[in-house]
């Protein structure tokens, strides 16, 4: 008589386990690049809170980090000073860096998908440039700007990044040649017009220009968590549109007629991702001032890495950014400490170059 075994858990075990070590590859070979990103931010965000004047170590920084959260107590005989350094000057500072760094970033990126050109950055298109030509009108006008970080600060400065684009754009479209060159060419062209007008101000506004000297150079010595806190619905609302359409984005990579026939609002898509990728670089330049490049080597970076599926992408880009500009802050005020240098003059250094190396060895007429 054949009588049926049933296989007892520990023959069924192995199976179970060999499926789910499939499983975890699969996971990492998707999510890899982004773990990967996440955990370089960390690292770099570490370092940055231990370094500068006063060097604290990293197993003290991070006892008092752990210190703030709920139910959690260690107790560490450390001066009072380390922990006003930590959590009053460099968190602020370092978590300024990280959002600017993550919006000129996905902006970046969002402009590179849009516009179908490798060379698209909101320094580059004259964006920045337009955000802080608007924002130096809130700060010379009478109307209220909070310590002049906030107030009508980032609505200026959206209306001048979003004027500029536009324009640039238009020119772009109506110009004969290559679209991509035009583009590029449009967008330096308004960015020195603009800063003249910024150039202008300060010449003749008086004392109370001298804030603007802020937005010219960039950098994050004025970081504070009230402004944080003004500037996060700015980027979390942009960030938010433009990961949306992130899947419009990979379709324009095709073509517009070919994404129009696949019933893609070209016109509409083009027009909301604009607005919200000038909607960050707005909130960016309200934050730290006018920092080039960054939307240009991050993403570049970042497709590298994971390719052009902008799922995958934007979400490495804006890791990316926001490592990268920590680390340039840190830069600033360590290298000829106790001088600092603005953190636009060092991603100046490092763009240019870059953007030449990208003139060399990319097409910029609108194609792959």
């Amino acid at each position: 008589m054949n009588v049926e075994r049933t296989a007892t858990p520990l023959e069924v075990a192995p199976e179970m386990i060999e499926v789910r070590s499939a499983f975890v590859p699969r996971l990492f070979a998707r999510n890899g690049p982004v773990f990967a990103a996440a955990m370089l931010l960390l690292a770099v965000a570490l370092i940055a809170l231990t370094q500068g004047a006063a060097d604290i170590p990293i197993r003290t920084t991070v006892g008092l980090l752990l210190d703030r959260l709920p139910f959690v107590t260690i107790e560490q005989d450390v001066p009072a000073t380390w922990e006003r350094i930590v959590f009053d000057i460099r968190l602020p500072r370092i978590i300024a860096a990280a959002l600017v760094g993550s919006a000129l970033s996905y902006s970046g990126t969002a402009y590179q998908g849009i516009f179908r050109n490798p060379l698209a950055d909101p320094f580059l298109l004259g964006v920045a440039s337009g955000a802080g030509f608007g924002a130096a009108i809130a700060i010379v006008s009478p109307l209220p700007s909070d310590a002049y970080g906030f107030g009508w600060v980032p609505v200026f400065a959206f209306i001048g990044a979003t004027v500029t684009v536009t324009l640039v754009y238009l020119v772009s479209r109506s110009a004969p040649g290559s679209q991509g060159a035009t583009l590029i060419l449009a967008g330096v062209a308004l960015s020195a017009v603009l800063s003249a007008g910024i150039s202008f101000m300060l010449l003749t506004g008086g004392n109370q220009t001298q804030p603007i000297l802020s937005f010219i150079f960039g950098g994050f010595n004025t970081a504070s968590w009230t402004r944080l806190a003004a500037a996060l619905p700015y980027i979390a609302v942009g960030g938010l549109v433009v990961s949306l359409h992130a899947r419009i984005l990979n379709v324009f990579q095709l073509d517009r007629e070919q994404a129009a026939q696949l019933g893609v609002d070209v016109t509409k898509s083009t027009l909301i991702v604009l607005a919200a990728a000038s909607l960050m670089a707005a909130a960016a330049v309200a934050v730290a001032g006018i920092i080039g490049f960054v939307g240009l080597i991050v993403p570049h970076a970042a497709r590298m890495l994971v390719g052009s599926d902008h799922r995958r992408l934007l979400p490495v880009a804006a890791l990316g950014g926001a490592a990268f500009l920590i680390a340039a802050d840190l830069a600033s005020r360590t290298l000829l400490a106790p001088q600092e240098i603005p953190v636009g003059v060092l991603t100046a250094m490092l763009g240019g170059p870059f953007f030449l190396y990208l003139l060399r060895t990319r097409r910029v007429d609108g194609g792959r």
